[in-house]
């Protein structure tokens, strides 16, 4: 269908779904487009997001935390680390884990980034304060419902 054909649409016959999932994949395009010259993809901004909201936390929880499995998890870390955005250390508590910290390089570039989403907000998003925030609190809202949906059909409880 075409950018054209989709604005005829009425949006009451769109499921909430289709529109979040249309705004995520572009938000990913435009992000991998913009981060190259900042040497990272979006999954690794996530992870840097997840790094810096948790210092030293180790992969496993990375990996649970961003709904990745552990294997593009230490993937992408190696990549992190190789371009000393993160670095990781021993935990002396679990010497079999790595606590995972960003480096100062790593904070610079996770600014950089934080302005592209800012920027990438300010064009897609209506100026109107009071509506992004009612916007962020019915997304939140839903994000936690779906997780916890998610958790009673994965885990069979209820």
């Amino acid at each position: 269908m075409s950018l054209e054909e989709f604005k005829k649409m009425d949006a009451s016959t769109l499921p909430i779904s289709k529109l979040i999932s249309m705004i995520a994949r572009g938000h990913t395009i435009y992000l991998n487009h913009n981060l190259k010259d900042l040497g990272i993809n979006s999954s690794q901004l996530h992870l840097l997001f997840e790094i810096s909201h948790k210092n030293n936390i180790n992969q496993e929880e990375i990996a649970s935390r961003c709904n990745f499995n552990k294997g593009a998890v230490a993937r992408s870390i190696k990549k992190l680390e190789d371009k000393n955005l993160i670095v990781r250390e021993i935990d002396e508590e679990n010497r079999r884990q790595k606590k995972v910290s960003l480096t100062e390089d790593g904070k610079k570039t996770l600014n950089e980034a934080v302005k592209l989403l800012k920027n990438w907000e300010s064009e897609v998003f209506n100026k109107d304060l009071i509506e992004r925030e009612l916007l962020q609190k019915v997304l939140k809202d839903m994000a936690i419902k779906t997780i916890e949906l998610n958790k009673r059909g994965v885990c069979g409880d209820e």
